[in-house]
Protein backbone atom coordinates (compact mmCIF):
# COMPACT_ATOMS: atom_id res chain seq x y z
CA UNK A 1 0.00 0.00 0.00
CA UNK A 2 1.58 3.39 -1.18
CA UNK A 3 1.79 5.55 2.20
CA UNK A 4 -0.75 8.44 0.34
CA UNK A 5 -3.22 5.91 -0.36
CA UNK A 6 -3.24 5.48 3.76
CA UNK A 7 -4.95 7.35 6.22
CA UNK A 8 -2.23 7.89 8.30
CA UNK A 9 -0.18 9.36 4.70
CA UNK A 10 -3.38 11.35 4.24
CA UNK A 11 -3.16 12.90 7.73
CA UNK A 12 0.49 13.65 7.53
CA UNK A 13 0.09 15.60 4.08
CA UNK A 14 -3.13 17.45 4.98
CA UNK A 15 -1.12 18.43 8.13
CA UNK A 16 2.08 19.81 6.43
CA UNK A 17 -0.03 21.52 3.82
CA UNK A 18 -2.47 23.30 6.97
CA UNK A 19 0.80 24.10 8.77
CA UNK A 20 2.20 25.92 5.55
CA UNK A 21 -0.72 27.48 4.90
CA UNK A 22 -1.46 29.44 7.92
CA UNK A 23 2.24 31.13 6.94
CA UNK A 24 2.66 30.67 3.90
CA UNK A 25 2.83 32.86 0.70
CA UNK A 26 0.46 30.84 -2.28
CA UNK A 27 -0.15 31.52 -5.87
CA UNK A 28 -2.33 30.06 -8.43
CA UNK A 29 -0.93 29.68 -12.17
CA UNK A 30 -3.22 27.50 -14.58
CA UNK A 31 -0.76 26.39 -17.88
CA UNK A 32 -2.53 24.68 -20.93
CA UNK A 33 -0.21 22.21 -22.41
CA UNK A 34 2.98 20.45 -21.55
CA UNK A 35 5.22 23.18 -23.16
CA UNK A 36 3.34 25.63 -20.80
CA UNK A 37 4.12 23.41 -17.94
CA UNK A 38 8.00 23.21 -18.49
CA UNK A 39 8.11 26.98 -19.49
CA UNK A 40 6.88 27.34 -15.98
CA UNK A 41 9.70 25.28 -14.35
CA UNK A 42 12.10 27.22 -16.61
CA UNK A 43 10.88 30.03 -15.06
CA UNK A 44 11.24 29.01 -11.66
CA UNK A 45 14.68 27.40 -12.22
CA UNK A 46 16.54 30.80 -13.67
CA UNK A 47 15.37 31.97 -10.33
CA UNK A 48 17.41 28.78 -8.72
CA UNK A 49 21.11 29.32 -6.79
CA UNK A 50 21.66 25.90 -4.62
CA UNK A 51 20.30 25.31 -1.43
CA UNK A 52 16.12 25.09 -2.22
CA UNK A 53 14.17 22.56 -1.81
CA UNK A 54 11.26 22.07 -3.91
CA UNK A 55 8.11 19.35 -2.91
CA UNK A 56 6.53 18.29 -5.40
CA UNK A 57 2.32 16.91 -5.07
CA UNK A 58 0.05 15.62 -7.46
CA UNK A 59 -1.54 12.49 -8.62
CA UNK A 60 0.61 10.08 -11.38
CA UNK A 61 0.54 11.80 -14.55
CA UNK A 62 0.00 15.15 -13.24
CA UNK A 63 3.17 16.74 -14.63
CA UNK A 64 5.73 16.32 -11.66
CA UNK A 65 8.78 14.99 -13.73
CA UNK A 66 7.36 17.79 -16.52
CA UNK A 67 7.70 20.49 -14.43
CA UNK A 68 11.17 18.94 -13.04
CA UNK A 69 12.27 19.41 -16.91
CA UNK A 70 11.68 22.53 -17.07
CA UNK A 71 13.43 23.51 -13.46
CA UNK A 72 16.59 21.88 -15.10
CA UNK A 73 16.43 23.85 -18.44
CA UNK A 74 16.13 27.19 -16.25
CA UNK A 75 19.10 26.07 -14.52
CA UNK A 76 20.92 25.32 -17.58
CA UNK A 77 21.13 21.39 -17.17
CA UNK A 78 20.91 20.52 -20.88
CA UNK A 79 20.63 16.50 -20.00
CA UNK A 80 17.73 15.05 -19.93
CA UNK A 81 15.93 14.70 -17.49
CA UNK A 82 13.77 11.50 -16.67
CA UNK A 83 11.62 10.25 -14.04
CA UNK A 84 13.23 8.76 -10.67
CA UNK A 85 10.34 6.47 -9.89
CA UNK A 86 12.19 3.58 -10.33
CA UNK A 87 15.80 4.44 -9.48
CA UNK A 88 14.60 6.86 -6.39
CA UNK A 89 16.52 9.54 -7.40
CA UNK A 90 18.72 11.38 -10.18
CA UNK A 91 21.10 14.03 -9.86
CA UNK A 92 21.82 16.38 -12.51
CA UNK A 93 25.09 18.90 -12.48
CA UNK A 94 24.40 22.83 -13.83
CA UNK A 95 26.88 24.75 -15.42
CA UNK A 96 27.13 26.93 -12.61
CA UNK A 97 27.93 24.52 -10.48
CA UNK A 98 24.97 23.79 -8.49
CA UNK A 99 23.16 20.38 -8.91
CA UNK A 100 19.66 19.33 -9.14
CA UNK A 101 18.70 16.35 -6.95
CA UNK A 102 15.35 14.63 -8.13
CA UNK A 103 13.52 12.48 -6.09
CA UNK A 104 10.67 10.06 -6.28
CA UNK A 105 9.29 8.11 -3.41
CA UNK A 106 6.03 6.59 -5.27
CA UNK A 107 7.39 2.96 -4.80
CA UNK A 108 8.21 3.49 -0.93
CA UNK A 109 6.25 3.25 2.73
CA UNK A 110 9.23 3.94 4.47
CA UNK A 111 12.24 6.38 3.60
CA UNK A 112 14.77 3.90 5.23
CA UNK A 113 18.43 4.50 3.83
CA UNK A 114 16.88 6.90 1.31
CA UNK A 115 15.99 9.54 3.75
CA UNK A 116 20.03 9.97 4.88
CA UNK A 117 20.71 10.67 1.65
CA UNK A 118 17.97 13.41 1.40
CA UNK A 119 18.87 14.85 4.40
CA UNK A 120 22.63 15.35 2.35
CA UNK A 121 20.81 17.35 -0.11
CA UNK A 122 18.61 19.39 1.63
CA UNK A 123 21.45 20.48 3.97
CA UNK A 124 23.33 21.08 0.94
CA UNK A 125 23.94 24.88 -0.37
CA UNK A 126 25.14 24.14 -3.71
CA UNK A 127 22.04 21.45 -4.42
CA UNK A 128 18.34 22.25 -5.47
CA UNK A 129 16.23 19.49 -4.34
CA UNK A 130 13.07 18.28 -5.86
CA UNK A 131 10.95 15.09 -4.15
CA UNK A 132 8.14 13.91 -5.47
CA UNK A 133 5.76 11.90 -3.17
CA UNK A 134 7.34 13.07 0.08
CA UNK A 135 5.16 12.05 3.07
CA UNK A 136 7.53 9.40 3.67
CA UNK A 137 9.83 12.12 4.67
CA UNK A 138 7.80 15.10 5.56
CA UNK A 139 9.72 15.33 8.74
CA UNK A 140 12.67 15.87 6.99
CA UNK A 141 11.83 19.04 4.55
CA UNK A 142 12.48 22.75 6.00
CA UNK A 143 10.51 25.11 6.64
CA UNK A 144 11.56 26.95 3.90
CA UNK A 145 10.05 24.25 1.17
CA UNK A 146 8.46 25.70 -2.02
CA UNK A 147 5.53 23.75 -2.75
CA UNK A 148 3.81 23.03 -5.79
CA UNK A 149 0.60 21.23 -5.59
CA UNK A 150 -0.82 20.32 -9.24
CA UNK A 151 -3.81 19.22 -10.09
CA UNK A 152 -5.53 17.83 -13.52
CA UNK A 153 -8.48 20.08 -14.50
CA UNK A 154 -11.27 18.23 -16.00
CA UNK A 155 -10.57 20.37 -19.31
CA UNK A 156 -6.84 18.32 -19.30
CA UNK A 157 -5.12 21.95 -17.82
CA UNK A 158 -2.89 22.04 -14.88
CA UNK A 159 -4.12 24.05 -12.08
CA UNK A 160 -0.36 24.91 -9.56
CA UNK A 161 -0.81 26.14 -6.37
CA UNK A 162 2.89 27.69 -4.95
CA UNK A 163 3.02 27.69 -1.51
CA UNK A 164 6.29 29.42 -0.13
CA UNK A 165 7.11 28.55 3.68
CA UNK A 166 10.34 30.43 3.93
CA UNK A 167 11.99 33.75 3.09
CA UNK A 168 14.06 32.18 0.03
CA UNK A 169 10.67 30.17 -1.67
CA UNK A 170 8.90 33.49 -0.82
CA UNK A 171 11.03 35.40 -2.70
CA UNK A 172 11.12 32.85 -5.33
CA UNK A 173 7.17 33.03 -5.71
CA UNK A 174 7.26 36.75 -5.76
CA UNK A 175 9.31 37.07 -8.42
CA UNK A 176 7.25 34.65 -10.33
CA UNK A 177 4.28 37.59 -9.76
CA UNK A 178 5.86 40.30 -11.44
Amino acid sequence: MHSEDCLCGRIVLVYRLVKCYTKCMTHEVVVQTADELIALGERIGARLTGGETIELIGDIGAGKTTLTKGLAHGMGIVEEVQSPTFTLSRVYDAPNGCRLAHYDFYRLNDAGIMQAELVEAVQDAQTVTVIEWAAVVGDVLPDDTLRIAIRVQADDTRRLELAAGGKRSKQIVQELMK
